[in-house]
């Protein structure tokens, strides 16, 4: 299934809404209990006591499956590529913000059951909480069907891992790329790189910088400079951010 299919808008917390759900990522959860502690998110305990569970022991499940997949994957599509390199292309995939992206695509977002305190103040968007949900989700799969099936799911939702991974390794020049992209349609200033964590000692000082079009966080790198960082964020950026 394509996960940039056009859907319909349906309400929150609905059962419809978990029903569209199903329908973009190609599996009816036999187990429908799994499908909606994925969707829930901590803060909804506090408004709903009588449910025992959110979706945090099941992102910590999907996060490994997803790993495990990413790897196999890439294992087999790059049997030339030596650890590390196989190792930066899954970082990429798996990328906090890329999973946000596809979460939204899918949908996810719709679907979350979040307190209302929580949905006052945004949670609903941020890209952690689409992120852990979408890892709750690949879980709940696992769990409902196993892995050739989560396997199939998250291969439908990302496409062609070939095609995800060309915009950022095709170009040695990722900002360049990345603002061309962008620029168009947003214009110039629209971009902007962000340091959000400086760690270790002077002498090995590592930089991670996010990249934002207008407000939307878009990526985030590291690198012993800050320009490196900034051009890894681009590189992950390119992952998420398509020609018009």
């Amino acid at each position: 299934m394509n996960a940039n299919l056009a859907f319909s808008t349906v309400s929150h917390s609905s059962t419809n809404a978990l029903d569209e759900l199903e329908i973009r990522i190609d599996h009816a959860f036999g187990d429908r209990s799994l499908l909606e502690r994925a969707v829930t998110h901590p803060s909804y305990l506090q408004d709903h006591p009588d449910i025992a569970e959110s979706n945090q022991r099941l992102e910590f499940l999907g996060d490994a499956v997803l790993q495990l997949i990413l790897t196999e994957v890439l294992f087999e599509l790059f049997p030339g590529d030596r650890e590390g390199l196989l190792s930066k292309r899954r970082a990429a995939l798996a990328n906090g913000v890329f999973l946000a992206g596809i979460a939204r695509e899918i949908g996810l977002d719709l679907a979350l059951r979040i307190a209302a305190s929580e949905e006052a103040t945004g949670g609903r968007t941020r890209a952690s909480a689409l992120e852990d949900a979408l890892e709750a989700l690949i879980g709940a799969i696992y769990l409902d069907s196993g892995l050739a099936k989560a396997r199939r799911v998250v291969l439908g939702l990302y496409g062609p891992l070939q095609d995800r991974l060309a915009t950022m390794e095709d170009v040695g020049n990722p900002k360049g790329r990345l603002q061309e992209l962008v620029q168009p349609v947003h214009g110039n200033s629209a971009l902007r790189y962000e340091v959000v964590g400086i760690v270790g000692e002077d002498h090995a000082r590592e930089y991670e910088v996010a990249v934002y079009l207008k407000d939307r966080a878009l990526g985030t790198g590291r690198g012993p400079s800050k320009k490196t960082a900034e051009e890894a964020a681009a590189r992950a950026a390119l992952l998420v951010v398509q020609p018009e």
